[in-house]
């Protein structure tokens, strides 16, 4: 059975419209793991529109589970990761405006990712890396020695056909077989739906799935227990 986390971004994003302390993602990550949630995920924006420093300490300090980081790939980011010191960080790409969906190009930042990881990894931390379903991306990050990659999957939420949603959960299912093949770990995520999340859940070799807004969108209808409860059935 795979594992399900939820982000917590959203949460903060319908707080800071209000300019108050609510919906607080703290709160709301602490109700998830109530409701049997298997790990929280912030992402520590350069702008900081949504998730805040201190957001992140709170987090640290509550959750149980498992916190995973995800941060943009620049000295400052990694040397915020070290501070707080969680289970897991992500690397992603610098994005804002349109090309927030972006997966980091492993093979065209290398070196620099290899020193990373690296540094990362010698206090304890687990390394994924946000990427798109191909070869070479898989490769570079088994060579700059992640532990996981996140197979970006925002592609399945633009999808209007059916022949196209198969082309993309079978390019999807190969990267997860070929990463496990080379020893990395495989999680999926960015913009899952219920829907897209019954087209992957059968894909063996993703081990963990990465949900936000479909989450949240759900528990403002039936609650946070009820939301959770609805999405482990999905990837089980």
């Amino acid at each position: 059975m795979a594992r399900l986390s939820l982000c917590v971004n959203q949460v903060a994003k319908i707080r800071n419209t209000k300019k108050g302390r609510n919906p607080d993602p703290v709160s709301i990550a602490f109700a998830a793991e109530m409701a049997g949630i298997d790990g929280i995920i912030v992402q520590l924006r350069e702008d900081r529109s949504d998730i805040t420093d201190r957001d992140v300490g709170l987090l640290k300090e509550v959750v149980q589970t498992h916190l995973n980081l995800a941060i943009p790939l620049n000295d400052d980011m990694i040397k915020k990761a070290l501070s707080w010191l969680p289970d897991m960080v992500t690397l992603l790409p610098s994005a804002t405006g349109e090309n927030v969906d972006m997966s980091l190009d492993v093979a065209g930042s290398l070196s620099y990712l290899e020193e990373a990881v690296t540094t990362l990894r010698a206090n304890n931390i687990v390394v994924t890396m946000l990427i798109d379903p191909e070869a070479q991306q898989i490769r570079a990050a088994a060579r700059a020695q992640a532990d996981y990659i996140q197979i970006n999957t925002s592609s399945l939420a633009k999808v209007d056909d059916l022949g196209t949603l198969t082309d993309i959960v079978e390019q999807i299912r190969s990267a997860a077989i070929a990463a496990n093949k080379i020893g990395l770990g495989v999680s999926a995520g960015r913009s899952l739906s219920p829907q897209s999340l019954r087209e992957l859940a059968d894909i063996k070799y993703i081990e963990e799935f990465n949900v936000g807004w479909a989450i949240c969108a759900r528990a403002m209808l039936v609650g946070v227990e009820k939301a959770v409860a609805d999405f482990k059935k999905l990837v089980g």
